[in-house]
């Protein structure tokens, strides 16, 4: 996969790409990231990319230029299918059905939003997909370009075992079970006694009744999103009767 990040600070990049998974991927060939700093490519001595909004407002807008040139030098000498993303806060919510759909695309653009936003020509002639980390305000698009790169890096062929995707919160639209490690017991309370029995059967069983319960205590929106079994239904059922919810429907 290539990973091209239009921003106005690539520099930002430097330490997010030599450490964790996504220096793992870069060593192991299964992913690209250019950096291209939309600086370089405007026409004006002060190297300017954005301007006051038409009909008044705060802050600056990034001009349409300097942009649609940047995205096509990227774009540029390419042959394999690419997708522009920007991050923006009116995107659809970034969830981990979007994640695996965008990981099957051979080419990203990542356009990384500042100030006001950028030119809506943009969007209506360049981008493919607007896409929003949530619900709350931070200083730029960069951030979320990391957030991004690193949720996509995570399932990227021989990067991670695939025991441990599946282990993971929200990979199978579930939060995950509860962990416990050494010591057994800390200041009375013990780890489950299911966990050291060393039934697999049981101890498997454990751990998706626990997983279908805490996300029906703590975010109830994501089972109404999937299709339980029969064997998920009665494992949930076990949990409400064992935690006093049978009131809960």
């Amino acid at each position: 996969m290539l990973i091209s990040i239009i921003s106005l600070l690539p520099e930002i990049f430097d330490s997010f790409i030599k450490y964790g998974i996504i220096r793992r991927a870069i060593e192991k060939k299964v992913l690209s990231i250019n950096c291209i700093n939309i600086r370089d490519f405007t026409k004006n001595n002060y190297h300017s990319i954005d301007d006051r909004p038409y009909g008044g407002g705060s802050s600056m807008v990034i001009k349409f230029d300097p942009v649609y040139r940047a995205i096509s030098y990227a774009k540029k000498n390419i042959d394999i299918k690419t997708k522009v993303i920007y991050l923006s806060p009116q995107g659809k919510k970034l969830n981990q059905y979007n994640i695996n759909r965008i990981s099957n695309t051979k080419h990203i653009i990542i356009l990384c939003g500042r100030y006001k936003g950028i030119d809506e020509r943009l969007l209506i002639k360049v981008v493919d997909e607007e896409l929003s980390i949530g619900d709350y305000i931070i200083s730029n698009g960069e951030l979320a370009a990391m957030i991004l790169i690193d949720a996509v890096c995570r399932i990227l062929p021989n990067i991670i075992k695939y025991e441990s995707l599946i282990d993971n919160s929200f990979y199978n639209g579930l939060l995950s079970y509860p962990q416990y490690t050494r010591p057994k017991i800390i200041e009375n309370m013990s780890v489950p006694s299911v966990l050291l029995s060393g039934n697999h059967n049981e101890i498997n069983k454990w751990k998706l009744k626990q997983s279908l319960g805490r996300t029906f205590l703590r975010r109830p929106d994501l089972l109404s999103k999937i299709t339980l079994s029969d064997e998920q239904k009665k494992l949930l059922l076990e949990f409400k009767k064992e935690n006093n919810l049978t009131y809960y429907k």
